[in-house]
């Protein structure tokens, strides 16, 4: 059994070496055979050394000479087969002779294979046979007895792309026995051997192995596995976080709708986790607002010119930062124009501006007229634009200069027209009295009037309104006709005038409205102004009488004209300080009934 062990082994571990053995071995047996015929044949004086010597080549030579029809039968020893080749060497024998040598040859190599299979065969049964026995027998495990352990234990390893990531594979009592790491079919390590060829992977720490520079397609299970009759194995799994990354669909981030048409904006993210994705529109500040929308397609309905701008598609999940991709939608609508001022006072001689606001897309071309007549720059008039806002300046206005102006937009989608008035007329009157009166029955009213040209005539409306619980009901207009006085040379534009209204009821509302007139005529009327009169002392003494009164019978007192006492006053300011508002507006009603009571 040793023997054949040997055997077995010699042949497993240098196959070529022992082929050749053999072919060796073989040929001197036969050149053997060849040398005793050769002498037994010739039974002359030559020696066993010489037939020894030329054993092999005699055989071949021998075999090669009898195919070419060569006399070597009747020829002897080793001077009668050198003798035969001499004869017969032709070319054609030659060849024979060498297919010949070849063939024979490649069978011996055959048979050689052939028998270390059967070797091999014969090796597995004994093998087989040796474990069954030994295994019947309770023989000894491997390593002196002791099995081998993991002592570390298979773990889901999570970690961001770029980063290293180490597993570990700890084992005792591994012994003679060699340790494995492979992912898949593919075995990384043997022992502290390095199979793969990837530079990022590396044994540290004994067999923990550190996988550096971490791709996605480092995800997987590798598995740390001990070579024994029964492999055991521990399989960590490793998955791969990778941090968003957005792209806006199309590329250019640009889209285009029409004023009241449907649009989607669309953008894909890739990640791991998968990225969830949310909408914002950027703000003028720069910011964005609130959330919009989610999900990867943000759909708008009916879309207005307003909702044009910069939209941002977000990316997160939760590793890294979030990111995002801007999206421009473009809207296109026709022109749309609003002003500031549809009155614009000048005065000739002085200068007047027209302005109108245009949004429009695509961009419009804005023109200028005057009583539906087109204008033209001239000297005196310019037309200029800044961004959306588009200016008409009139200087050294003329009588001619007063009108109607219209401010046109045009684009492909449409016109559109604001007008305006250029006029010598006076402004409409600003108020500036406060609305509350120091007096029960009068009231200074102060207003200013903007006009080039002086005032010729100021007309002053005013009338009470009837109040009570359930309604207000205004009177009459009371009209009062003004001569305005010369303005100061200080203030050649603003006129400010004030008037008296004596007559008044105290208690009481009134609303007041001022007109003026110049040279180019009356001005619109100005909005309406209400102000307030005082109340009569008697009238609040009065009901503080009847408020005391009722204090004085509900705690059974006697009330005198004195002072009350400390309690009461406080009580009495207390009531006053709730009923100062109803009493402003109904005082007179409650006044006269207490005239009608005395």
């Amino acid at each position: 059994m040793g023997a054949l062990n040997t055997a077995r082994w010699w042949h497993q571990a240098h196959p070529a070496t022992a082929i050749s053995g053999m072919m060796v071995a073989a040929r001197s047996r036969s050149a053997a055979s060849g040398g005793k015929n050769s002498v037994h044949t010739n039974g002359d004086g030559g020696t066993n050394e010489m037939a020894k010597r030329n054993g092999r080549r005699a055989i071949v030579t021998a075999k090669c000479a009898g195919d070419n029809g060569s006399s070597s039968s009747s020829s002897s020893g080793g001077s009668g087969i050198i003798t035969a080749v001499a004869g017969h060497r032709s070319q054609r024998g030659v060849v024979n002779c060498f297919l010949r040598f070849i063939f024979l040859r490649n069978m011996f190599i055959l048979l050689v294979v052939i028998s270390g299979l059967l070797v091999s065969t014969a090796d597995a049964v004994i093998s087989s046979r040796g474990n069954s026995s030994s295994s019947s027998k309770g023989s000894s495990p491997p390593n002196n007895g002791l099995v081998p352990r993991f002592i570390s234990r298979g773990h889901t390893y999570r970690a961001v792309v770029g980063d290293t990531l180490v597993l570990p594979c700890e084992v005792e009592n591994l012994g003679t026995l060699v340790l494995l790491w492979r992912r898949g079919s593919n075995v990384l390590t043997a022992s502290q051997l390095m199979v793969t060829r990837d530079e990022r992977i590396r044994l540290v720490n004994g067999y923990n192995l550190e996988i550096s520079e971490l791709e996605p397609q480092d995800a997987g299970d590798y598995v740390c596995q001990i070579s024994d009759k029964v492999n055991k194995d521990q399989v960590h799994t490793v998955e791969i976080l990778v941090p968003p990354s957005v792209r806006a669909i199309p590329p250019t981030g640009q889209v285009t709708a029409r004023k009241g048409g449907a649009v989607t904006l669309e953008c894909k993210a890739s990640g791991n986790p998968v990225p969830s994705i949310y909408w914002t529109k950027r703000t003028g500040t720069g910011k964005s607002a609130a959330k919009i929308g989610e999900g990867p397609v943000l759909s708008l309905e009916r879309v207005e010119r307003q909702q044009a701008g910069v939209y941002q598609c977000t990316a997160d999940n939760n590793v890294g930062e979030p990111v995002t991709v801007d999206m421009r939608l473009d809207v296109l609508y026709p022109p749309d124009i609003s002003v500031e001022k549809s009155w614009i006072h000048s005065g000739e001689g002085f200068e007047a501006q027209l302005e109108c606001i245009v949004h429009a897309d695509p961009q419009p071309t804005v023109s200028w007229n005057q009583n539906s007549f087109p204008l033209q720059p001239t000297d005196r008039r310019t037309m200029s634009s800044r961004g959306n806002r588009h200016t008409l300046t009139i200087r050294h206005v003329q009588q001619e200069d007063f009108g109607n102006y219209s401010c046109v937009a045009d684009n492909s989608l449409g016109r559109s027209k604001k007008y305006m008035e250029v006029s010598g007329r006076p402004g409409p009157a600003d108020f500036l009295s406060p609305p509350w009166s120091r007096s029960t029955d009068s009231f200074n009213l102060t207003w200013k009037v903007e006009s080039y040209p002086p005032l010729q005539e100021v007309r002053l409306l005013y009338r009470k309104l009837m109040m009570n619980e359930t309604f207000q009901q205004p009177g009459r207009w009371h009209d009062v006709i003004l001569t305005p006085a010369p303005r100061p040379p200080s203030e050649p534009l603003t006129h400010v005038m004030a008037f008296t209204l004596r007559g008044l009821q105290h208690s009481s509302v009134y609303e007041a409205i001022v007109q003026a007139k110049n040279r180019y005529g009356w001005n619109e009327v100005s909005d309406i102004f209400q102000f307030y009169t005082q109340r009569i002392t008697s009238d609040i003494h009065s009901e503080e009488m009847q408020v005391a009164s009722s204090t004085s019978r509900s705690g059974a007192t006697t009330l005198h004209r004195t002072a009350p006492p400390v309690g009461t006053a406080w009580t009495l300011l207390a009531l006053l300080a709730t009923l100062i508002p109803w009493l402003l507006l109904h005082g007179g009603t409650l006044a006269d009934r207490s005239k009608v009571s005395n």
